[in-house]
């Protein structure tokens, strides 16, 4: 697993400034936003056939782009705080309580549920799996970050000890 981490920090060249910039909630938003993009870009080629390369193409290159587009900013806002914890648990798991370690493998699992639904109603081109496994996938990732923000909080609280 910290293999798997190490890689997408290298292949998102995450030093400390662009995890700043990847911290600006509009960096955290737009992600967000891009989720039904996504989906819908696929769900495209339903109408454009092959074309529907053209959008998904645009999405990923902009989830590619996405960590470097915002100025850096300091972990005041709920979603700040959020990715400077994803960051100290990137850089150090064992910081991880193992009551957070048990949720944060949780939310992974219901993460995998909903991505597994939302790939099963895509490729039936069915509206209701693809909905809901959004949903799941969205509100673990959510959860997910408001853990991290509680690590972000714990790991403050003890560097000013």
């Amino acid at each position: 697993m910290m293999e798997l981490t190490n890689a997408v920090t290298k292949t998102f060249r995450m030093d400390d400034e662009a995890w700043r910039r990847h911290a600006n909630p509009w960096s955290v938003w737009t992600r967000f936003a891009a989720i039904p993009l996504m989906l819908l870009a696929i769900w495209s080629r339903a109408w454009i056939g092959w074309w529907c390369l053209a959008p998904i193409a645009a999405v990923v290159v902009w989830l590619f782009l996405n960590p470097s587009a915002f100025p850096p900013v300091e972990p005041r806002s709920w979603a700040a705080r959020g990715i400077y914890g994803e960051r100290v648990w990137a850089h150090d798991k064992s910081s991880v309580p193992p009551d957070h370690r048990a949720v944060l493998r949780v939310l992974v699992v219901l993460g995998l549920a909903g991505f597994g639904l939302v790939t099963w109603g895509l490729i039936a081109l069915e509206f209701w799996p693809t909905l809901f496994g959004a949903t799941v996938v969205v509100m673990a990732q959510l959860w997910r970050i408001d853990r991290f923000g509680w690590l972000w909080e714990r790991a403050e609280e003890q560097s000013a000890a």
